[in-house]
């Protein structure tokens, strides 16, 4: 029979690091916001949560790295906003602190979810971050439990061999 392994929202005793870009604040707020909600929400206790800012999303991948490596976090979340503007430095910031932390969370092995909004204009972004279409933020809290747990599950499952008679 196939094993299936699923995150749950168990977050009885999480640490979680929340990193939060400057630029764009009148969102990156809102989703901080979300953020909290939801690690409230789940149970994750004040003491276990570090929020930290850095100046933009482009900085987002090289403190997820130095969180990561140290240890003290079971996932990390991180919470940015870039609007189109006139230029391409829209696409050169999106690429990068995506492409940064996907790494980051490849070769660290920690959980590191994406609550990077890449929007059109600064309603699309609002509407995202606590708006209609509701909070990136809460939702990239929600997807870094999921992944702590498929994590835990993954690391005491039986491995394939060991399970066959």
């Amino acid at each position: 029979m196939a094993r299936e392994l699923r995150g749950g929202l168990d977050a009885h005793g999480l640490r979680i690091g929340v990193l939060v870009a400057q630029f764009n604040e009148v969102v990156t707020s809102r989703l901080l916001g979300g953020a909290r909600e939801a690690l409230a929400h789940h149970g994750i206790r004040e003491e276990d949560i570090t929020i930290a800012w850095v100046p933009g999303s482009l900085e987002l991948p090289q403190l997820a790295s130095r969180m990561a490596s140290a240890g003290t976090w079971d996932a990390l979340v991180t919470l940015g906003c870039v609007v189109r503007g006139e230029t391409s430095h829209f696409d050169y910031v999106c690429a990068e602190s995506a492409h940064g932390i996907a790494q980051v969370a490849r070769d660290s092995g920690t959980p590191v979810a994406f609550g990077v909004l890449t929007t059109e204009d600064m309603d699309q972004a609002m509407a995202r971050s606590g708006g209609a279409k509701g909070n990136r933020g809460f939702d990239a809290v929600e997807s870094a439990i999921k992944m702590v747990n498929v994590y835990r599950q993954l690391d005491h499952a039986p491995a394939a061999a060991e399970a066959r008679p």
